[in-house]
């Protein structure tokens, strides 16, 4: 009778352990949520961060990628068609002859880039008659075919003032920082992750081992009983 009993309460007691074990109590599910909640906020900080860095260098580095100069508007001569603080994307055009008036243009004047109006292509003179928008008179000195660095095929208001910053050795620092930290960020969630794992095997070679163990001590019982 007594064996009876130790053998009753012992098998209440495994039952119980099996019991907390399918059933862990709201501490353990609120750690297996912040151990995969952390890993989760850190990527998306992270790609979030090297999102930005990309949108921010995207309308720079794309445009020059497909051939196009780019270049900041800092003076109000085009307003308001091309308003101050906005980007030119200019394409270099191989015959300046097909240059048609009313088309803007970039080019070089005393080493400074202009973007004005053609007002006449002089063919015979290779060169062009220019104009500002916001200007009354044309331009004092003709554009030569060899100063010609392309045309304006797009302008987007205002993002010249930004890309000015960003271009700047300070932005270039910043951009720099800020996709290393996107790049820590994710690192860290990739190390959280690899942690929570090995944690995760141990926890279940310790339990295949307390298994093992009872399951021993339980052969070795039986074997007692039947001798």
């Amino acid at each position: 009778m007594t064996t009876m009993t130790t053998d009753n309460t012992q098998k209440t007691d495994r039952e119980d352990e099996r019991g907390a074990q399918r059933y862990p109590s709201s501490s353990r599910k609120a750690k297996r949520k912040g151990g995969k909640f952390f890993p989760a906020l850190c990527n998306v900080i992270g790609t979030l961060l090297l999102l930005a860095v990309i949108a921010v260098s995207l309308p720079l580095a794309l445009p020059r990628f497909l051939g196009y100069e780019v270049y900041t508007v800092v003076s109000g001569s085009m307003e308001p068609e091309i308003p101050v603080g906005s980007v030119i994307y200019v394409q270099p055009v191989a015959e300046p002859r097909e240059v048609q008036e009313g088309e803007v243009i970039a080019f070089y004047s005393n080493g400074v880039v202009v973007s004005h109006r053609v007002v006449q292509n002089q063919y015979f003179y290779e060169e062009f008659v220019t104009k500002g928008d916001a200007n009354t008179q044309e331009d004092i000195n003709s554009v030569s075919y060899r100063d010609l660095i392309g045309r304006v095929s797009y302008h987007v208001p205002y993002v010249g003032r930004l890309m000015t910053i960003y271009t700047s050795s300070v932005g270039k620092l910043y951009l720099l920082c800020l996709a290393a930290c996107g790049v820590m960020f994710n690192i860290l969630a990739g190390r959280m992750r690899v942690r929570q794992q090995e944690q995760f095997r141990d926890k279940l070679e310790r339990y295949d081992r307390r298994q093992t163990a009872r399951m021993n001590e339980e052969l070795e019982k039986l074997r007692g009983q039947q001798d």
